[in-house]
């Protein structure tokens, strides 16, 4: 059997498994996922962390996991995320995923990737460090949250092209630097992850104007 499906069958308890994506980007939301596995099927085998899957597999487990398992989402967007830090939101982007799976089930225990508890949730709840790999429940989030995201990023690209969003979801490539520098942020860029980008450019407007 498949050490993620032991591990998660180890609680004896009906799991929800949490993950998030989009926590280190300079633009577009964080969204979080949770997860029910109800019933085995053959590609659970293939489920793992979604960082370690093709861009066409996650898409594939994700239509799985959407059909066959028990799924919510939830997301805190760039201003929400400016507003009160990336950790924060993401605790919030957790806890609305938990609410949206609530709606559809019970669960007994909420499995959360990472070395950090849920902050404001006060059910029962276990921080899994390295879960993604660990906890099939976990994984299977991971994908969810992933592949919400990325369609995401993909929309915000149709409205805003020059910036690529398509082509690195949001993550701080070197083309997205250098576009950045050019053009200034859009409206879906996180203000606060941009201050060490742009802090030099406008450190540079500010001795120009000082100069004259």
């Amino acid at each position: 059997m498949n050490e993620m499906v032991k591990f998660d069958e180890s609680y004896n308890q009906i799991i929800a498994g949490v993950d998030e994506a989009g926590r280190g980007p300079l633009a577009g939301p964080v969204v979080a996922a949770a997860v029910i596995i109800t019933q085995y099927f053959k590609e659970l085998e293939e489920i793992n962390d979604s960082k370690k899957l093709t861009a066409k597999k996650r898409e594939h487990l994700f239509e799985l996991i959407n059909k066959k398992c028990i799924v919510g989402t939830g997301m805190a967007d760039e201003n929400e995320i400016d507003r009160i830090n990336i950790l924060n939101a993401t605790f919030s982007a957790m806890k609305r995923a938990i609410t949206d799976l609530k709606e559809k089930s019970d669960f007994d225990i909420v499995l959360v990737d990472g070395n950090h508890k849920i902050r404001g949730y006060n059910e029962k709840q276990e921080a899994v460090i390295k879960g993604d790999s660990k906890s099939l429940s976990i994984a299977a989030a991971s994908i969810i949250a992933k592949v919400t995201r990325d369609r995401l990023l993909d929309e915000m690209s149709e409205q805003f092209p020059e910036y690529g969003f398509e082509r690195h979801k949001g993550y701080g490539t070197k083309f997205h630097r250098e576009i950045l520098l050019e053009k200034g942020p859009c409206s879906y860029h996180r203000k606060s992850f941009l201050e060490k980008i742009l802090g030099n450019k406008n450190k540079n407007k500010e001795n120009k104007k000082e100069n004259n």
